[in-house]
């Protein structure tokens, strides 16, 4: 109950947040309106960028199919971003979250984050939960695209995601982008199978050709594993610890 209000209360709290900042950029309009007739105001436009994914293929013990949506609304500075994956990994393994997420730029490459994230179901179970999300994403050295989040569950579980990538130019429309994701379990959690420690690792590459910079048809391969603890249960309960996927997809930009 106490995590429910919590969530609760942190989104009307950025609700809130969010009218006040309206109101004290509507002063800071009206003030500075002479400096923006002059330079432009292009923090106040709004822009969006999304990027949508679907791919079919096989994984070791039936077909394999994915849709993953990412994108953002707003400005320079302060954005909604909406994350959405549902993949499923042959009979044994099926994935279905979302998310919507305040993002604040603090620095030139990185942004904070908070909202909500529900999983209608897990890389473990079909159980449902929803959790309060804060994080981060940006730029790391060597242009890795890092993602790093931390999730409290509404039944006060704590886990934590970190996820890389890195676009590789074979030639300027040939691109391949190998990554690696990684969960972590403060706790273990019965009713979602999983031990605490580090409960699974997925590592893979997906190759792009880049038509248009909004339509790009791609090929990956990925390797999904439970590991230590949530291994050793997978194995007790007689279901798969790891995976190896072959998918063809479509990417879209818009």
């Amino acid at each position: 109950m106490k995590i429910k209000l919590f969530l609760k209360a942190s989104l009307l709290f950025f609700f809130c947040g969010g009218i006040a900042s309206g109101i004290a950029s509507g002063v800071a309009q009206t003030q500075d309106a002479k400096h923006k007739m002059n330079h432009g105001d292009d923090h106040q436009q709004i822009y969006h960028a999304f990027t949508v994914e679907a791919d079919i293929g096989e994984a070791r013990d039936g077909r394999s199919k994915g849709l993953d949506l990412a994108g953002w609304v707003g400005g320079d500075y302060n954005r909604l971003w909406i994350n959405a994956e549902k993949k499923n990994y042959g009979k044994y393994e099926e994935k279905f979250e979302a998310q919507a997420l305040y993002s604040r730029n603090f620095s030139q490459f990185w942004d904070a984050q908070i909202g909500v994230s529900h999983d209608f179901s897990t890389d473990f179970t079909t159980q449902k939960l929803s959790y309060l999300t804060i994080g981060l994403e940006g730029l790391a050295p060597q242009m890795f695209e890092t993602k790093a989040q931390v999730f409290v569950s509404e039944k006060g579980n704590y886990s934590a995601r970190f996820k890389q990538e890195v676009d590789i130019f074979i030639t300027q429309k040939l691109i391949t982008q190998p990554y690696f994701e990684t969960d972590l379990f403060a706790q273990d959690v019965n009713e979602l199978e999983v031990k605490s420690g580090i409960s699974d690792l997925e590592i893979g590459a997906e190759t792009r050709y880049e038509i248009t910079r909004k339509f790009a048809p791609y090929f990956a391969l990925r390797y999904h594993t439970k590991t230590f603890g949530t291994a050793d249960l997978a194995r007790r309960l007689g279901q798969r610890v790891d995976n190896f996927i072959v998918v063809a997809g479509i990417r879209l930009r818009f």
